[in-house]
């Protein structure tokens, strides 16, 4: 541990008890959580950052709805609006934020996509103005306790894993690793070809600070390359650029099918300017690369105008990436499934109970 790690252990102890304090009270009822008549379903992780949060809602969306209505909740980080909002075909990247406007191109026919701060007031209002709703997707949501939902899903990077870290300022935890209790399942994401002795090990871990809950493992599967508003075909030669919290995980994954002559690498949920697709064409034609490869995350804002009138110059393509279970995935679909059945057969049961008092 360097000296100016040293310097962070005040600040780390102070965030600690804010962070245990506030856990504290919503677990003695001070704070007030609620529950409500739906199955909510949270996704999130116990650090900043990218930890595969979002492949892990497309994963829940192409499970469950072919059978249920559903229905996902984002904060909507860095979008230009503020409060609830439904999201129609006229909203974009800068309405409700990258990542649900990513999940409403690609699932917009099947789901409701909302995005709103107040997780505990946005829910009310799905219910209201979408009473088919069955299942609501909650992104990001592990430290929103004012909601208690009915099936919490913690995921951790395989290379970053939570019980490897520290509390912000002096590692990336927002709260304390014990946090994970709180969850019903723990998913380790963009995991290697694990052996039998890594994944024995990881589990340990990981029992150890949930109680025993049960551990999945996925990893990362990309797709092939989609065009972004040109035809010609991708090169072998590529300008990589991404704005996500990982970027080296972006690299490595190209470096696998490309020869990768240069990254633009930008901040999370970076918004690009018109002068930055400029430079990076520049570079492209210095190294004579054919081909600009970006994620699906970095693609959703560089659709739209004025952006899309530059990005449309050049070959640029992006790469869309699934999280695959490895080897259990079957066990983790059957009790998901098991237990949105029990809780919807629950509630109709005491919606047809009060019908009858009525």
């Amino acid at each position: 541990m360097g000296f100016f790690k040293y310097l962070l252990l005040p600040f780390a102890g102070l965030y600690n008890l804010a962070t245990r304090l506030r856990n504290y009270l919503y677990d003695i009822g001070h704070r007030r959580s609620f529950q409500f008549d739906s199955v909510v379903i949270s996704v999130g992780n116990l650090n900043v950052g990218g930890s595969g949060k979002t492949p892990m809602i497309e994963y829940l969306i192409r499970l469950l709805s072919d059978r249920y209505k559903v229905a996902t909740l984002s904060r909507g980080y860095r979008r230009k609006t503020t409060g609830f909002h439904i999201a129609t075909s006229h909203d974009d990247a800068l309405s409700i934020g990258d990542e649900p406007y990513q999940l409403l191109r690609k699932f917009g026919d099947k789901i409701i996509v909302t995005v709103g701060e107040e997780r505990a007031l946005a829910i009310p209002t799905i219910l209201n103005e979408s009473p088919q709703v069955q299942i609501i997707l909650m992104d990001d949501a592990f430290q929103h306790r004012a909601v208690v939902p009915q099936f919490s899903i913690l995921v951790t990077d395989f290379e970053k894993p939570f019980y490897k870290d520290f509390l912000l300022p002096l590692g990336r935890l927002r709260e304390a690793r014990v946090g994970a209790e709180r969850a019903h399942a723990i998913v380790v994401t963009k995991c290697p070809d694990l052996t039998d002795k890594q994944e024995s090990e990881i589990r340990h871990e990981l029992h150890k600070l949930s109680g025993n809950k049960p551990v999945f493992f996925t990893s990362m599967q990309s797709q092939n390359p989609v065009a972004i508003g040109h035809i010609n075909p991708v090169g072998n030669e590529v300008i990589l650029v991404s704005g996500i919290a990982k970027n080296a995980s972006f690299e490595k994954e190209a470096s696998r099918h490309f020869e990768v002559k240069k990254h633009f690498r930008f901040p999370d949920h970076h918004s690009y300017t018109c002068d930055e697709i400029e430079n990076i064409h520049q570079s492209a034609d210095f190294f004579n690369a054919n081909t600009i490869l970006t994620t699906e995350k970095d693609m959703v804002k560089l659709i739209h105008h004025p952006l899309f009138d530059y990005v449309k110059r050049k070959n640029w393509f992006y790469l869309p990436i699934q999280a695959a279970f490895i080897k259990n995935g079957s066990d983790f679909d059957t009790m998901l499934l098991r237990l949105v059945e029990e809780k919807l057969k629950e509630v109709s049961m005491a919606s047809e109970k009060a019908n009858a008092l009525s």
